[in-house]
């Protein structure tokens, strides 16, 4: 062992020549799995392109992708169920007039692991009874199926993506608008609580000023006012005024003739 570590020390091409071994070790088997991912996923492909989708536009009250399974599944493969949950809002009035409690949905999507299956169940079923035993809920419901021609699961998930994150978005900025609105709110509360701190600090001021002591009367008597309204005045002295009256021509005139006479 000493002699190899000591032929390694006096030749350091060595180490050079194991680091570029192991380098292309690590290449050659990277692009085994490479090599190996790919034909995984060109299986996966075929098998997607032999698969059919099914659109249900209508789901019979009190059915659940578990129930709709054991439905579908004796006419074929059934590989993913996906049912659409109904709207938050109807499902309380439901509850609130006292209808089904549970969870329903209003349409779903079956994916078969055979398209011509998938097609030829959509054909068969489509505007027919459920049927199965009298004694089930669904016996005298009506399918309303169709088989969805070019159509992968790959565009439901990406359409369900994009509504989720339409809808994360939506609710992202109604929280947004709300904390403004709630910051807004506050600071115009904390406002008012410091305008009406200094009124008060104002008030006491002036209660000091004016001698008043602040442990007398919360409020100052304010002063009586008086306002002054016309008045109108009494009819008789207006009569009085109004009464007519002989010139002092004319008495001077006939008390001048009266003495002529005597």
């Amino acid at each position: 062992m000493a002699e190899i570590e000591e032929l390694e020390a006096q030749n350091p091409e060595i180490d050079s020549i194991k680091a570029a071994k192991k380098a292309v070790k690590d290449e050659e088997r990277e692009r085994k799995r490479r090599e190996k991912r790919r034909k995984i996923l060109m299986k996966e492909s075929e098998k997607a392109d032999k698969r059919g989708v099914c659109y249900l536009s209508r789901i019979p009250p009190k059915m659940d992708p578990l129930k709709l399974r054991q439905t579908l599944s004796p006419y074929g493969e059934i590989l993913r169920i996906y049912l659409a949950p109904e709207d938050p809002e109807a499902q309380t009035r439901r509850k609130r007039s006292g209808g089904f409690r549970g969870q329903e949905f209003k349409e779903g999507w079956v994916e078969f692991a055979d398209k011509r299956i998938a097609k030829r169940v959509a054909n068969m079923l489509n505007g027919e009874e459920i049927g199965g035993k009298k004694r089930s809920k669904f016996y005298y419901d009506i399918w309303n199926i169709k088989y969805l021609s070019k159509f992968k699961w790959d565009d439901l998930t990406e359409e369900t993506t994009i509504k989720n994150a339409t809808r994360e978005q939506r609710l992202r900025m109604e929280l947004s608008s709300a904390n403004k609105e709630r910051d807004f709110y506050l600071s115009k509360v904390d406002q008012s609580r410091a305008f009406s701190e200094i009124e008060k600090r104002m008030a006491k001021k002036r209660k000091l000023e004016n001698g008043v002591d602040s442990e007398g009367p919360n409020e100052q008597q304010k002063p009586k006012v008086i306002r002054p309204f016309s008045q109108k005045k009494p009819i008789a002295e207006k009569a009085e005024k109004d009464k007519p009256k002989l010139s002092k021509a004319v008495l001077a005139e006939i008390f001048n003739s009266g003495n002529g006479e005597a």
